[in-house]
C-alpha cells in the first residue's frame, strides 16, 4: 500500500455495540439490508426445491438458513430499539 508523505493510515474504529440511537441513514441501510437478506434466503430455499442433486440442495438450504438468521438478527435489533424509544418516551 503506497501512502503519500505526510498521510497517516486510516484507522477503523470498532464498535463492541450498536449505537443508542439509529439515524435515518442507518435506518435506510439496515432496511436494505433486510430486504437483500430476505431475498437471498426466499431465493436459497426455491433452488434448493428445485435442485435434483442432495449435496448442493442442502447447502442452499444452509444458506438460506444463515440468511434467514441475519433477517432475525437485524429485526431482533430493531425491536430493541423500538423499546428503549418507547420507553424514553414513556418518561
Amino acid at each position: 500500500m503506497n501512502q503519500q508523505p505526510g498521510m497517516q493510515p486510516q484507522q477503523q474504529n470498532i464498535m463492541p455495540e450498536p449505537p443508542e440511537v439509529i439515524t435515518s441513514k442507518d435506518h435506510l441501510y439496515i432496511s436494505d439490508m433486510l430486504s437483500w437478506n430476505l431475498l437471498a434466503m426466499k431465493k436459497a430455499h426455491a433452488f434448493a426445491a428445485q435442485c435434483q442433486d442432495q449435496q448442493i440442495s442442502q447447502a442452499l438450504d444452509e444458506a438460506g438458513r444463515m440468511h434467514h438468521m441475519h433477517y432475525q438478527m437485524l429485526l431482533a435489533h430493531f425491536d430493541k430499539q423500538n423499546q428503549s424509544q418507547n420507553s424514553s418516551q414513556l418518561q
